[in-house]
């Protein structure tokens, strides 16, 4: 849909929600991008520009609005709809194989040489794995950030850097702004967590309907592993590195979600 100018400038101007995650707007002079939904007055025309996906902005020297947070947004409908390489290859992303075993890694998995994974994901998503895997990267570390009180060293290393300069350097380039500023804007209000819990908040994609979803899930759980108990869904996780549990409450525009984690190297993929 990115190569539609027509069609995404007028979703721009109507603030149409239903196309966040279809599309990302970046404006040359600010040199920011955003979702169509953002409540910021929209940019003139001739300043606007469109990315399939938040990587590709990234990738092309563009840092999150701090008001509607586009990296925040799940990947777009298409790549959790469509049954090929590329769609298969988001979710390998992912759940961190590319952080864990690389390019060549995701290659074998997939059945494809390096050189055709690479070719396929820019031409649909405009950026290729490493830069959707740093993206994935910025995006939980940015979460694990603004939403627990671990140090950043080990939010550097849970959310898949190899060293806390990249991640100092990698959420400054994103963000436009350090960690330590990051957390510290989003300080106001929080509630402490447990020590050895995670307490997260994680956003959707609207619409959803929480009472039908937990309602399946409650009605379908299976003894010893899932549960519905005091108005939240719990099950147990097997993750690369290790175990984990989660507990998942439906809240207004987002859900709160508990993780205990075994290894803490694993909430990527917990996520």
């Amino acid at each position: 849909m990115h190569t539609d100018f027509d069609r995404c400038v007028r979703a721009v101007r109507s603030k149409d929600a239903r196309f966040d995650g279809w599309f990302f707007t970046a404006v040359l002079t600010t040199r920011i991008y955003c979702r169509p939904s953002c409540p910021v007055v929209p940019p003139k025309v001739e300043n606007m520009t469109f990315y399939p996906s938040a990587a590709a902005a990234q990738q092309a020297g563009f840092r999150a609005c701090k008001r509607c947070r586009p990296d925040a947004s799940p990947g777009s409908p298409e790549w959790n709809e469509r049954a090929d390489l590329v769609a298969r290859a988001m979710r390998l992303i992912g759940d961190g194989v590319v952080d864990r075993e690389g390019v060549p890694g995701l290659a074998a998995r997939l059945g494809y040489s390096t050189r055709q994974i690479e070719r396929q994901l820019l031409a649909e998503l405009g950026a290729g794995p490493q830069a959707l895997a740093r993206s994935q990267r910025a995006q939980t570390g940015r979460l694990l950030i603004e939403t627990t009180e671990l140090p950043m060293g080990d939010v550097a290393f849970a959310a898949g850097f190899s060293s806390i300069r990249t991640f100092n350097e990698t959420v400054r380039e994103v963000f436009a702004l350090s960690p330590s500023e990051l957390r510290a804007r989003a300080a106001r209000g929080r509630q402490p967590a447990p020590p050895g819990v995670l307490a997260l908040r994680l956003p959707y994609r609207a619409p959803l309907c929480p009472d039908n979803l937990f309602g399946h899930l409650a009605a379908t759980a299976v003894p010893g592993v899932e549960e519905w108990r005091d108005g939240a869904y719990r099950r147990t996780l097997r993750l690369p590195y290790g175990h984990g549990t989660v507990e998942l409450r439906p809240r207004p525009g987002h859900i709160g979600c508990r993780l205990a984690l075994t290894d803490q190297r694993d909430p990527t993929g917990a996520i």
